[in-house]
């Protein structure tokens, strides 16, 4: 494999559109482990889109020779110190888009953070003494956080961004 930045990103994608296949078989299977599955492959899901997303900021800091080029965390990189420092109108971009909660880069980089927050119980007001102390509860009931259209629907916009990014970054 060449050692270009772009590589990586290539190949984060590619390995995130893996993880995102073999969730969507996993739905199909209906197994006895289905959920685990799934559970796995949302968060290896998660971990190649954050490592697309690292790998196009290493291509822009490194295309500019910025003084980020080799930030191990996306959160070093996408700044407003670190744009003012060494402005780019697609690290700006970048910047941007993370700035707005909604944005589905926003919520990309606040579900990868929760993969590393630990569980926690759900906060329930005081109940009755009379009620039993052990309750059922369903794993049905729990729906999951993201649903595989969603983080499909975030690769295929890093996909987008990073090409139309490497258009212009391209020296003609």
């Amino acid at each position: 494999m060449a050692h270009e930045f772009y590589t990586r990103t290539n190949q984060k994608i590619y390995f995130a559109g893996l993880s995102l296949d073999s969730w969507r078989k996993a739905e199909e299977s209906g197994s006895l482990n289905a959920q685990g599955l799934i559970q796995a492959e949302r968060e290896a899901s998660l971990f190649h889109l954050y490592g697309a997303l690292l790998g196009l900021c290493h291509e822009i800091a490194g295309y500019y020779r910025s003084p980020g080029a080799g930030a191990p965390r996306v959160e070093l990189i996408l700044t407003r110190p670190v744009l003012d420092a060494a402005p780019s109108p697609e690290l700006a971009e970048l910047v941007e888009l993370v700035e707005q909660r909604e944005t589905w880069l926003a919520c990309l980089l606040e579900a990868y953070a929760a993969l590393f927050e630990p569980p926690r119980a759900p906060v329930t007001a005081k109940t009755d003494p009379r009620q039993p102390l052990i309750e059922t509860v369903s794993v049905e009931e729990q729906a999951p956080v993201l649903a595989r259209a969603e983080l499909e629907l975030w690769r295929q916009n890093l996909k987008s961004l990073a090409l139309r990014f490497r258009e212009s970054l391209t020296e003609w």
